[in-house]
């Protein structure tokens, strides 16, 4: 058989350049749809966040906390959350210590947001873009009290099981939550171990409610 014509050949590149633009055009578009999902999400937790502010007194702190506790399940990785803020000591812990540590992570964070967002007086949670970071996605949010003033809250968000879930959030665009909770949790293994840092969350979530019920 002979060689190649210059035809055939310059087709086959026709072909693969064609190829690696539709590839290219369909990442693109996969990026764009998983960003706008990501925003979609914030702005749906941001929602109910509203929601309980606006029915904050009626609700009372265990009314707040009833309905956020589902959607933090929802809407935050908490187990991988978790992973992170134990850090490496994680990988030396049974599975029931693990899943004690997720649970009580997930009570706290639910809580933390009752407490926070307890009432309404014109407050705005507003979802301002996103910005890559590294195969993620940060979804940039600010919260805006009725005097004007401003805090910067940005949620970092990756794919789950095909759906985006918040994995961390910084607070001012640079300070990780995670990091912050990291560095305690250590300290509290290291001195009282699994039981001890369960507890000490535990803890945290029955002060956020008495300051809830005084308040």
């Amino acid at each position: 058989m002979g060689s190649p014509t210059k035809s055939s050949t310059g087709t086959r590149k026709l072909a693969a350049l064609c190829l690696a633009l539709l590839l290219a055009s369909g990442l693109v578009a996969q990026r764009a749809e998983a960003a706008t999902d990501a925003q979609n999400t914030v702005r749906g937790f941001y929602g109910l966040l509203l929601s309980n502010m606006r029915g904050g007194r009626t609700l009372g702190e265990s009314g707040r906390y009833s309905r956020l506790a589902p959607a933090v399940t929802r809407t935050f990785d908490v187990p991988a959350m978790t992973r992170l803020a134990i850090g490496p000591a994680w990988s030396t812990l049974n599975p029931a210590q693990q899943q004690q540590l997720i649970a009580a992570f997930a009570h706290y964070i639910a809580a933390t947001y009752a407490d926070q967002f307890d009432s309404y007086s014109g407050e705005q949670l507003q979802v301002t873009g996103q910005r890559p970071f590294g195969a993620d996605i940060m979804v940039q949010t600010r919260i805006i009290k009725s005097n004007g003033e401003a805090t910067r809250l940005d949620y970092l968000m990756h794919q789950n099981q095909g759906a985006p879930q918040i994995s961390d959030v910084y607070l001012d665009g640079s300070i990780s939550q995670l990091a912050v909770h990291r560095s305690e949790f250590h300290t509290i293994l290291q001195r009282e171990g699994v039981e001890g840092l369960v507890s000490a969350l535990n803890r945290k979530v029955d002060l956020l409610r008495s300051v809830a019920r005084s308040s």
